[in-house]
């Protein structure tokens, strides 16, 4: 039976998922170091989670402004076209019964 690359791949990711599950149940429940079992994931995650909050602190930071669209030509001229056909409509008013 031929089997991909891919598959292979998935087989020993999904062995390797089995047996941290394993390890980390016996680690949690029949181990004196069970406290760790608990304190360590959390750490990491909330670690994990405030470095992603600070890199998108330290990219908002960092990251000049946007030109104004007035400075760019050709967004420029396309809002004064704009700007020009929509004053040369006449706007229809509403005539009211008396």
């Amino acid at each position: 039976m031929f089997v991909s690359k891919d598959q292979a791949i998935g087989a020993g990711i999904l062995v390797a998922s089995v047996a941290l599950i394993v390890v980390y149940l016996w680690w949690l429940f029949f181990t004196e170091w069970s406290w760790w079992a608990i304190v360590l994931p959390v750490l990491v995650m909330v670690l994990a989670v405030l470095g992603i909050a600070g890199w998108i602190g330290y990219t908002m930071a960092t990251t000049p402004p946007p030109k104004p669209l007035e400075e760019i030509p050709e967004l420029s001229e396309t809002a004064e076209k704009a700007a020009a056909d929509s004053e040369a409509k006449p706007t229809e008013e509403k005539k009211e019964d008396k």
